[in-house]
């Protein structure tokens, strides 16, 4: 027979959450000896590590004291739910925790990974790291405010990218960035785009310029007020398709 002393320290926790157990009915309080301190025994060590174990994977103490009359069956079907929610709580603390070594080395997207890959592959494709940035920017603002067609509309662009015909016109767009605004290139460019545009469509299927939201408004917004080129070349392209 130990003393309580001896069982906390034998299970690892203090004197004071045995004393709470007894109080909150979880731990049955043994009887005092002839010097009036209270015995413990194997199975107060056993129901106290079990106690202890429940109580560290977040089962609260109302319920483990009810499980304390359940039957085995009862018991064992508890510890396989309170497995599955021990895993999803393992699972979330992993993507939390890789979320905060992307934080530390700077490297924080909240964007699915295939499009983490499509950004880096424009980098290899030749793209500047200007419109690899404003990419981003734009589809965390896409899957923000349209999570349901988010990943539809991502991959009809990397569709798009894939065919390196198309995808040397979204280069010549990027490169357009720092020409000055009456460069003939620009035309030039304009009428490439539109004549891709209703060559993938079709004259009677083009997609609505704003169909986006006003979100989709505000992202053109930023990229024309940082080009005059581009500006003048959305212009060229809007009158070109506006039926």
């Amino acid at each position: 027979m130990i003393t309580i002393g001896q069982l906390a320290g034998y299970v690892g926790v203090s004197i004071k959450t045995v004393r709470v157990y007894h109080d909150k009915g979880l731990l049955p309080e043994p009887n005092r000896d002839a010097s009036g301190y209270r015995r413990y025994g194997a199975n107060d060590a056993i129901d106290l590590i079990k106690i202890r174990t429940l109580a560290e994977a977040g089962v609260p103490l109302a319920r483990i004291r009810d499980l304390r009359s359940a039957t085995d069956e009862e018991f064992q079907q508890a510890l396989r739910e309170i497995d599955d929610e021990l895993t999803a709580r393992i699972r979330g603390l992993r993507a939390t925790q890789g979320r905060l070594r992307q934080l530390a080395a700077g490297h924080l997207t909240p964007l699915p990974p295939e499009v983490g890959t499509h950004l880096e592959r424009l980098d290899r494709w030749g793209f500047t790291p200007r419109w690899v940035e404003l990419q981003r920017d734009l589809w965390i603002l896409v899957f923000a405010t349209h999570p349901d067609r988010a990943i539809a509309l991502f991959h009809d662009q990397a569709e798009i990218l894939a065919d390196p015909a198309l995808r040397q016109l979204f280069l010549d767009y990027d490169h357009a960035h720092d020409l000055d605004a009456d460069d003939p290139r620009i035309d030039d460019l304009a009428r490439r785009i539109t004549g891709a545009t209703r060559e993938r469509y079709g004259r009677d299927e083009l997609p609505e310029l704003d169909e986006a939201s006003d979100i989709a408004a505000l992202i053109q917004g930023a990229v024309n007020a940082s080009s005059p080129a581009w500006q003048r070349l959305d212009t060229l392209i809007r009158t070109e398709l506006d039926p």
